[in-house]
């Protein structure tokens, strides 16, 4: 077999992932928060990169209007063409006058004065013009440590007192609470596990073997941790949070003892159990309830926990003129970048060396893709949305009941686009529309086999239809799951017994026996309180 050299020509095709196209594509599946963090991080990054709103030294020309060492004339013009010339913080017409004003000799002046200049002028030294600056008292909102005095920059904020916690509300009464510095120690550290419903792991075993104490001490400790504010804290289960707060209303007496140690029939509904466990009749039982309900479940969310983000739509829909539907782009959570070509211009031409020219001019393309990315990123959102909206015009126009089974497959291929770009477009975007706020996978259901062979239904459809169904029935006619799935076939949905019961679950409706023991104990409740005031009403014939 010879060996020979020759020259071939192959075509082929290939994707190359460039750093840019990964972080375009990880841009797609950003927040709107992530996003800002992301663009925040850049502008410090690049320097060729500037806000939208900080274009063309816009505020430049203002501060030289505001501190021109031009003469008069050429300082009022300025002030005239940037809109400063009425403005307070700028020199008044009378003030420039006099300062341009040629004031004449010294004996001129002195003579004009009637006194001498040293008079007038006195020149201290340098230490007790200092000292008199010193304590010479604030005159502004700047030089009390309050940040700008302007209303634009004049920040509320800045005077809130920072919000206590539970845990630092606790940690105050425990310096009060110990003197021992080891009684302190096991406290802090039993503090330190409190959650934010202000309450404690079931199990304190390790607790003595890691602080080095007995367990003795650490059960003395918390014995007197659960006296603390708010009453219930430091409980290890609900039981003991409600008995914590019983015994500070001097209510625990056996018979509510026996009741919180059965909350598992009271949330049954089982009063006949809890009736014969408790020793009392059904008005004891009753107003005994009745305080257990008054009781705070969770002490510790009175105090400040983690703060909530509010949720910022991405897009809005709008009822049209023509009876459509409007999908126009959240301008506030898109950020507004711009490329400083002017910049980029002057430093072009004064950088001499290689290392930086080539820095300044990666900076520029990172300035150019990003905006051309951000832009990207909002027409894929745009066009999504707006594909998501004519997709689903029944649930706009009459409500849940008509949402389609809809899948990424369908958008992908109506607006042309791969099912993963419209997987990123849609996750952590959210849509503000008429009937209210949700994100964009919620329109994303799975579908439901229609039972006479017609059109599927959405799942988000059947579950409201579920819920329309327990919602309206009667407590003398509970529905079970078998019954709810007649119902729903003889609506023409075809569904398992267990899918209504997952369904069932998902949005925490209780079984047919617990609704049914739900509804009959509030039936009783409203009776037993008519009666009273029915007898009361009844005049004697």
């Amino acid at each position: 077999m010879a060996l020979s050299q020759r020259l071939e020509f192959r075509q082929s095709q290939s994707l190359v992932m460039t750093p840019q196209l990964m972080q375009a594509i990880k841009l797609l599946q950003l927040s709107n928060l992530d996003l800002t963090t992301f663009v925040e991080e850049e502008l410090e990054r690049n320097p060729l990169l500037e806000r939208a709103n900080e274009e063309g030294g816009g505020e430049a020309p203002a501060e030289a209007g505001k501190f021109s060492d031009h003469d008069g004339d050429d300082s009022g013009n300025q002030g005239d063409a940037d809109g400063f010339g009425g403005s307070g913080e700028a020199f008044e017409p009378g003030q420039e006058e006099w300062m341009s004003k040629d004031l004449g000799t010294r004996a001129e002046i002195e003579q004009t004065l009637d006194t001498g200049l040293d008079n007038v002028f006195s020149e201290e030294p340098a230490e007790a013009a200092a000292r008199n600056a010193q304590d010479a008292a604030p005159t502004t909102y700047t030089e009390w440590g309050g940040g700008a005095s302007g209303d634009e920059d004049y920040n509320l904020e800045a005077f809130v007192a920072a919000e206590m916690t539970l845990s630092d509300h606790l940690a105050e009464q425990l310096s009060v609470a110990f003197t021992g510095a080891a009684q302190r120690m096991i406290g802090q550290y039993l503090i330190d596990l409190v959650d934010e419903a202000g309450y404690l792991p079931s199990d304190l075993g390790g607790a003595a073997e890691r602080l080095g104490a007995t367990q003795q001490d650490v059960e003395d400790v918390l014995a007197v941790l659960q006296k603390f504010d708010p009453p219930g804290v430091c409980a290890r289960s609900l039981s003991e949070c409600l008995a914590i707060q019983l015994r500070e209303l001097d209510r625990y007496d056996p018979a509510m003892q026996a009741l919180v140690e059965h909350l598992d029939l009271l949330a049954k509904r089982d009063i006949v159990s809890l009736r014969k466990l408790c020793g009392v009749d059904d008005e004891d039982i009753a107003d005994m309830i009745g305080e257990i309900r008054r009781l705070n479940p969770k002490p510790g969310m009175k105090f400040g926990s983690a703060r909530l983000q509010a949720m910022v739509p991405d897009v809005y829909v709008r009822p049209g003129p023509d009876g459509g539907w409007h999908v126009e782009l959240n301008s506030d959570t898109l950020p507004r970048v711009l490329v400083n070509q002017t910049y980029y211009s002057e430093l072009s031409k004064k950088i001499g060396k290689d290392g930086d020219k080539s820095y300044f001019t990666d900076a520029l393309q990172n300035a150019t893709w990003l905006v051309r990315a951000l832009d990207q990123r909002a027409r894929t959102i745009l066009k999504v949305a707006t594909e998501i909206v004519r997709q689903q015009d029944g649930f706009f126009t009459h409500g849940v009941a008509h949402l389609r089974p809809l899948n990424l497959k369908a958008v992908a291929d109506a607006i042309q686009m791969h099912e993963s770009t419209v997987s990123r477009v849609t996750a952590n975007k959210y849509m503000a529309t008429n009937r209210g706020t949700f994100e964009l996978k919620y329109f994303f259901t799975a579908s439901i086999a229609s039972a006479d062979g017609g059109e599927a239904h959405s799942a988000e459809a059947v579950r409201h239809h579920i819920k329309q169904l327990i919602d309206s029935e009667l407590p003398a006619a509970i529905l079970s799951d078998d019954t709810i799935v007649e119902r729903l076939r003889a609506s023409g949905i075809d569904i398992a017994r267990r899918t209504v019961a997952k369904y069932r679950e998902a949005m925490r409706i209780p079984s047919s026996v617990q609704r049914r023991r739900d509804k009959q104990s509030a039936l009783g409740n409203v009776l037993s309180t008519a009666m009273p005031d029915r007898s009361r009403n009844t005049e004697p014939a």
